[in-house]
């Protein structure tokens, strides 16, 4: 139970966060002053969002399995000389399905902090330049927490939601590969798909109920957070 639990928060933190700044950099990229034709590059974006998010999940199985078209490839370009494990090693299977996430969830933070980024006062931007501030330090010191200010309680709900995030998991992987040091559960299996396996596959009800109880709790403590949060935070305040 403790290293799935582990794993399920260590998934949460890098679904959430990396999808977050890899999402929020790309948009700042896309809406920076030397890119042309930005309308194109967003709605190249979006179109990736127009594809079902199952479609994609049940294709990526098929790229990457030991035999699939990447490994093969691969090997035709003599850049390996055997199939690399990307959903049958247990540690590289954990980072395929965090790529992955990214792959899927980035387009929508994108389309989010494009928004946000665009309401930033560029009065701030101004005054930073004639204090002498470069790129990195407008980043750290405007955009950043900029961006947190807004949406902090945005971040708490999507580490919620990325900690029954059963989709991604179930499709890619099926929570495998399999492993003797868990009970009826794999190496990428996160509490919410081995409540599944426990439920469906094996009948084992008492379990079941008893982590369906314990997933609960989890996620009805974060939730509470959220709505401390933003209920003592009221309307947005203003940014300093």
């Amino acid at each position: 139970f403790f290293a799935l639990l582990k794993w399920t928060f260590i998934w949460a933190f890098f679904a959430t966060f990396l999808n977050y700044i890899l999402g929020m950099l790309l948009a700042m990229l896309i809406n920076s002053k030397g890119i042309k034709i930005k309308k194109f590059w967003r709605t190249v974006f979006v179109i990736t969002i127009a594809v079902p998010q199952f479609v994609s999940l049940l294709l990526m199985p098929q790229l990457l399995a030991d035999n699939g078209s990447l490994n093969v490839l691969l090997k035709n370009w003599g850049l390996v000389d055997s199939s690399i494990k990307f959903l049958t090693d247990g540690n590289l299977a954990k980072i395929t399905v965090i790529v992955i996430n990214c792959w899927v969830g980035i387009p929508y933070t994108m389309l989010i902090t494009s928004g946000i980024l665009m309401n930033i006062p560029a009065d701030l931007y101004e005054s930073a330049e004639i204090d002498g501030a470069g790129p990195w330090v407008k980043f750290r010191k405007i955009t950043l927490p900029y961006m947190l200010h807004v949406t902090t309680p945005y971040l708490i709900t999507q580490f919620v939601g990325n900690l029954n995030n059963f989709n991604v998991i179930f499709l890619l992987t099926g929570g495998g590969p399999l492993s003797l040091e868990y009970h009826q559960a794999g190496k990428t299996d996160l509490l919410v798909t081995w409540l599944y396996k426990l439920t469906v596959e094996q009948k084992d009800y008492a379990l079941a109920s008893t982590l369906g109880i314990i997933i609960f709790v989890i996620s009805a403590t974060l939730s509470l957070i959220v709505f401390k949060r933003t209920t003592q935070q009221g309307q947005e305040g203003e940014f300093n």
